[in-house]
């Protein structure tokens, strides 16, 4: 049966730049190994096709296909992480970095302000740097396999809350509602992704707030 939009599936996949062997992406863990990349918290993806939970063209690519089949995507930029904007390299007082205690040198790769950015040259006073996304501009390849639909609710749910939330929180879930038992903390939060929740599963998003659980003490 085609697979359609809105249908969940379970993906396992790897993404290199087209023509080389230079693997950017895989949650498949012997190509993790060649690649030298992380191999914590592998596993397969659950996505919800049609809502670019997967680069655009990645995810357009599944809708019509079959469960159980393996197939070959190539992707021009535009497709998959964006053409490069010369607008988003900018120059920043270096004083920023060490501000937080960061020595930007060139070729550098760095978290600041909560995005990856590139390092493109630095002296005592400014620093040029390269916003883009690493592989903007670049076109990739992707080999996948579908290994199959996901039907249940609950696991639909969880790989939901798990790539908008970035966490996975005990729920509960009656028909059209599912509460999700949170720390306040987190309350601002989930309401920022409800209306996702809800185009996706149709389901709106209740909070119940709970304690934080204590650690227990090492003897």
């Amino acid at each position: 049966m085609a697979i359609k939009k809105n249908d969940f599936v379970e993906v396992e996949f790897t993404g290199n730049i087209t023509g080389t062997d230079e693997i950017f992406d895989t949650n498949i863990e012997a190509d993790a190994k060649k690649a030298e990349l992380d191999l914590k918290n592998l596993k397969p993806f659950v996505l919800s096709v049609g809502h670019e939970m997967l680069p655009k063209g990645f995810d357009a690519d599944i809708e019509g296909k079959e469960a159980g089949k393996s197939y070959t995507l190539d992707l021009k930029p535009e497709e998959a992480f964006g053409k490069r904007n010369p607008q988003m390299i900018r120059m920043i007082p270096t004083k920023h970095f060490h501000e937080q205690k960061i020595d930007p040198q060139r070729g550098m790769q760095l978290a600041l302000d909560g995005q990856l950015v590139k390092v493109l040259s630095s002296d005592r006073g400014r620093t040029l740097v390269d916003f883009n996304n690493p592989l903007a501009g670049k076109p990739v390849t992707y080999t996948y396999k579908i290994n199959k639909m996901v039907t249940d609710q609950k696991e639909k749910i969880d790989a939901l809350q798990d790539f908008l939330f970035r966490k996975v929180f005990e729920f509960d879930a009656k028909e059209k509602t599912v509460t999700f038992k949170i720390e306040k903390q987190f309350e601002p939060f989930i309401k920022i992704f409800a209306p996702k929740f809800e185009e996706i599963l149709g389901l709106k998003i209740e909070s119940e707030i709970v304690e934080k659980k204590k650690e227990e003490k090492k003897v």
